[in-house]
């Protein structure tokens, strides 16, 4: 309840010099308290003067801090809510980049498989002609694979004791009786090629048989044949290719 006009009022005997706590306790003791209490009722007047507007203005930025931390709050609920729906739409985005990658890596797969299928495709049409002509081939054995066998058993079988002539004979024959019987075999038929292989000829050949046709029917029919063959040898050429043949298989030699 103290106004500024009371204050102004009391200003000239706070100015004075006898106008103090010490002076008036000598004067009377029993109104000494009031003198402070006057000092100090004015000299609240004073400070509180200066904080009151303070005090309003700390109450209207308190307010404005309590609506700005609503607001603040507010926006972190909406930013919490945004931020779930962006790691939800994150989610989906890395899930579909992961889709999207494994979908690159199997059409780059599948890209290598045709190319890959083309060049095979490619490299195998010029093999048309020849697979053509070799399965024609195939089949043209096929039919003739019972009369082959039975000139090439009986070559092994009967040919043995004779010369290359008599033996160009034996076959003329027999493939004559094959023909009256209708039974079909190859007109071409090598029966050197088709009882033995030109490796095993080779390894013949380093092992001291002759390379003439003749010495390799007879290697194929001591080799092939069932009967224990009979080497008629005047110059010694079986005897030294039989002997390097097995000499690794513990073969005795009787003088």
């Amino acid at each position: 309840s103290i106004t500024e006009e009371i204050v102004e009022l009391l200003e000239p005997y706070l100015d004075m010099e006898d106008y103090n706590l010490e002076t008036a306790k000598k004067v009377c003791g029993n109104v000494a308290g009031l003198c402070s209490w006057t000092q100090a009722m004015a000299y609240f007047y004073g400070i509180n003067k200066e904080v009151l507007p303070l005090k309003a203005n700390l109450a209207l930025q308190e307010g404005r801090l309590a609506a700005a931390q609503m607001e603040l709050n507010s926006a972190q609920n909406q930013l919490d809510e945004k931020q779930t729906e962006l790691d939800g739409v994150q989610a989906m985005y890395d899930a579909a980049m992961k889709e999207k990658q494994a979908l690159l890596d199997d059409a780059e797969a599948c890209r290598r498989k045709m190319n890959n299928a083309t060049a095979l495709i490619e490299g195998l049409g010029g093999e048309k002609l020849r697979w053509t002509a070799s399965s024609k081939n195939f089949q043209n054995q096929i039919m003739n694979l019972v009369g082959n066998v039975l000139l090439a058993t009986g070559f092994l079988s009967y040919s043995g004791p004779f010369n290359q002539e008599y033996r160009n004979l034996l076959l003329q024959l027999w493939k004559k009786e094959m023909d009256n019987n209708k039974i079909p075999y190859s007109k071409d038929l090598n029966l050197t090629g088709m009882l033995v292989d030109n490796a095993t000829v080779g390894e013949w050949n380093l092992q001291g048989l002759p390379n003439d046709d003749l010495s390799i029917q007879n290697g194929i029919i001591v080799t092939k044949a069932s009967r224990y063959p009979l080497l008629i040898d005047p110059q010694g050429q079986g005897k030294i290719w039989i002997k390097n043949k097995e000499k690794n298989n513990g073969l005795q030699v009787n003088s």
